[in-house]
């Protein structure tokens, strides 16, 4: 049963720059798909340049241009790193005995086609996947590897483009959501998610499994190993494993990442009832974690914390409205008047806790400028505004939270991702 299911296997493979920097490196990258192939199961490989040929390229068309390399021009010219990668790998696959092809951007049945905003540029979906199912699909069914240019697209009139940060991830998610493909396969040089980056921290755990609405949270926050914009590709149907190009195969446990992420920006609710604010005042208390701490966990014992601000005189905590609230606030007043540098506190009830999320959040100028101009215009206070991964936290009247709803979805309107 198991020979049966291998078989049947369908995966994306896709090697990163640093996994073919070498002779050494791109063979062992050629065997680790051929002894995929040999078990039966179909693949199609995407690759990025070899090593720092991109960065290379890049220097030298701006040096060379005095920096003023027209951008349509300078996707055209890195774009040749890739269409050289493909060309290499497509031939060491068919002399270890491996019927391959490669897909070059100005072949007529090139699959990723953009619009026109070279260096930044955006896969048309729609066309993107009839392309792959007409072009590549057949190649992979018939046991011919499709090798094919990471982080490259060709806009409908022929145009060279490049797909930006995280690009030749973008490139293997389209792939797999259009051949259905099982799993999409990251070769890189690290043993997958770490918990935190090996350049900053000695010794970081390897994550086994991370949901892609955690680990976009890791994206916008510097660690930039999957960009957030090529998570948005990601389908809910492919599952990704990361593994380490050393392990010398495709078989590595690596870090699985699931799900799935919500390609529009929206805002909803984030909890069912009202909310409140406890405002903390005094000198240095941020500097004082005998005061915070101690708040904290008696915060945690009776009620749920939604947020936190604090800076050095103040302190803010968001709560939820609980039968123990009342009790709570009696004990954070007692902390208060324990402690010198705590001066006095302050309440708000009745708030609504909404959510404003979405792929691409971080990425949007002046979206929190647009979200609280709306609200000014029509008369309604923001009690509280936190940023957080790739969402923003909202805190607002409770009987003017339908208002906001629909004010918020509005001022988001112009800003819909595909």
């Amino acid at each position: 049963m198991k020979e049966k299911i291998d078989c049947c296997k369908k995966i994306v493979v896709k090697y990163g720059g640093s996994s073919l920097s070498d002779y050494e490196h791109m063979s062992k990258a050629v065997n680790a798909v051929v002894k995929e192939v040999e078990k039966g199961t179909k693949v199609a490989v995407v690759v990025s340049a070899m090593g720092k040929t991109t960065d290379i390229l890049l220097s030298t068309a701006k040096n060379a241009s005095n920096g003023k390399v027209d951008k349509k021009e300078l996707d055209d010219i890195l774009a040749m790193g890739e269409r050289t990668s493909i060309r290499i790998f497509a031939a060491a696959l068919k002399t270890n005995g491996v019927e391959s092809r490669y897909f070059d951007p100005l072949d007529k049945d090139w699959p990723i086609i953009t619009d026109d905003s070279f260096s930044d540029a955006n896969p048309i979906l729609e066309e993107c996947q009839k392309r792959v199912e007409q072009h590549v699909l057949p190649s992979v069914e018939k046991g011919v590897i499709p090798v094919i240019a990471g982080f490259v697209g060709r806009t409908y009139d022929g145009k060279v483009t490049t797909l930006g940060r995280g690009g030749s991830d973008t490139t293997a998610f389209i792939l797999a959501k259009a051949l259905k493909a099982d799993e999409v396969v990251l070769v890189t040089d690290a043993d997958g998610i770490m918990s935190a980056d090996p350049k900053i921290v000695a010794h970081p755990r390897r994550i086994q499994e991370i949901d892609v609405n955690t680990l976009v949270g890791l994206a916008n926050s510097g660690t930039k190993f999957i960009h957030s914009k090529a998570l948005k590709y990601k389908h809910s149907s492919v599952n990704v494993r990361v593994i380490n190009h050393e392990c010398g195969n495709l078989t590595d446990k690596g870090t699985l990442i699931t799900g799935e992420l919500s390609t529009e920006l929206d805002i909803a609710p984030a909890h069912s009832s009202p909310v409140a604010s406890v405002t903390i005042l005094g000198q240095r208390l941020s500097e004082n974690f005998a005061i915070v701490q101690e708040i904290l966990e008696k915060t945690k014992i009776y009620s749920t914390l939604f947020g936190l601000s604090l800076n050095s005189n103040s302190m803010i905590l968001y709560i939820s409205e609980e039968e123990g609230m009342d009790l709570l606030l009696n004990i954070i007043h007692e902390t208060i008047i324990n402690h010198p540098e705590a001066i006095a506190m302050s309440v708000k009830k009745d708030l609504a806790f909404l959510k404003i999320s979405g792929v691409g959040l971080e990425e949007t100028h002046g979206i929190i400028g647009k979200i609280s101009e709306t609200l000014r215009l029509n008369g309604i206070n923001i009690f509280g505004i936190l940023t957080i991964a790739s969402s923003i936290l909202l805190f607002v009247d409770w009987n003017e939270r339908e208002r906001v709803l629909e004010l918020v979805k509005k001022s988001l309107g112009g800003d819909r991702k595909c």
